[in-house]
């Protein structure tokens, strides 16, 4: 069964929430220039009160590897995801504490081009390429690219997910997760219950 991570969590109400419909994984961005950017403290916070069955993920971009590293264990994060530029030798120290997830930004066959590099990589995670936007654009890319594509990790499926597509993007491209935020949101960062459920029980059902 695929399993699906909920991302740009910023209440501990969503968080569990996201559980209690059968999440496996929530997701807190810690990059200034996402609109659902946590501090890590309030991240901590929200952490500690959630079930250890519930995977925590820290989404990072470009950032200092003492920075990611200190934040990481502060929170007490289950896998980090790096969204930016970050080499695979930056991955090779953090994978020594925590599983990694390597994002990359599809618009083309060209985007696929370096996946395998990233050998130090757990996961890696394919999202919608929008220029200057690391993620969350709340737009899907073309999934025809992953036909007949094989990869060495396992995959999320990110970008532009809701309710109303993800059986389809399961059943056409197999991933081993698939990741949403704005697709069950009311707001950046603020959960909708009703899409949150929706979204969960059709990616469990596909």
């Amino acid at each position: 069964m695929v399993k699906v991570k909920i991302c740009g969590m910023t209440e501990l109400r969503d968080a569990l929430k996201a559980y209690e419909l059968g999440a496996d994984m929530v997701g807190f961005v810690f990059f200034k220039n996402s609109p659902r950017m946590v501090d890590p403290e309030h991240a901590r916070v929200i952490i500690e009160d959630l079930p250890k069955e519930l995977l925590k993920v820290g989404l990072f971009l470009d950032q200092p590897l003492d920075e990611v590293r200190a934040t990481a264990k502060k929170c007490h994060l289950d896998l980090i995801q790096l969204h930016g530029t970050e080499s695979d030798s930056y991955s090779k120290d953090l994978k020594k504490y925590f599983k990694i997830i390597k994002s990359f930004r599809i618009k083309d066959e060209e985007g696929f081009g370096n996946v395998e590099h990233y050998e130090n990589a757990d996961y890696y995670l394919f999202d919608n390429y929008v220029k200057g936007m690391p993620g969350g654009t709340g737009k899907i890319f073309d999934w025809d690219l992953l036909s007949g594509k094989s990869f060495s990790k396992p995959f999320f499926l990110a970008g532009g997910l809701n309710p109303g597509n993800v059986k389809c993007a399961i059943e056409k491209v197999s991933p081993y997760a698939v990741d949403v935020a704005s697709g069950v949101e009311k707001s950046p960062g603020r959960k909708d219950y009703k899409l949150l459920k929706e979204f969960i029980d059709n990616a469990k059902k596909a």
